[in-house]
């Protein structure tokens, strides 16, 4: 398993627009991608799941990614983090 956290500088957090793209980025790769927020986890492939962790800006998340393509996804996915949230 791979992981990183992150800290949320985007003004309103993790929210519609940014997390549905961050739902395809995450589909797009055949690792199980889990974002962890505190004692809360959802897994990324699922929208309303990332919407109710109420990530909001200063908060920090660690990315959880565990599979065959593990390496390429998580470098990606924090590049992606970098630049949406």
């Amino acid at each position: 398993m791979k992981e990183f956290k992150y800290v949320i500088t985007d003004e309103v957090g993790i929210h519609a627009r940014p997390a549905g793209l961050l739902v395809k980025a995450a589909k797009g790769f055949g690792s199980t991608v889990m974002i962890c927020k505190g004692e809360k986890s959802a897994k990324a492939t699922s929208l309303t799941k990332l919407m109710g962790l109420g990530v909001v800006k200063g908060d920090e998340v660690t990315v959880q990614v565990e599979g065959a393509d593990e390496d390429a996804a998580c470098a990606a996915l924090e590049e992606f983090f970098k630049a949406n949230f």
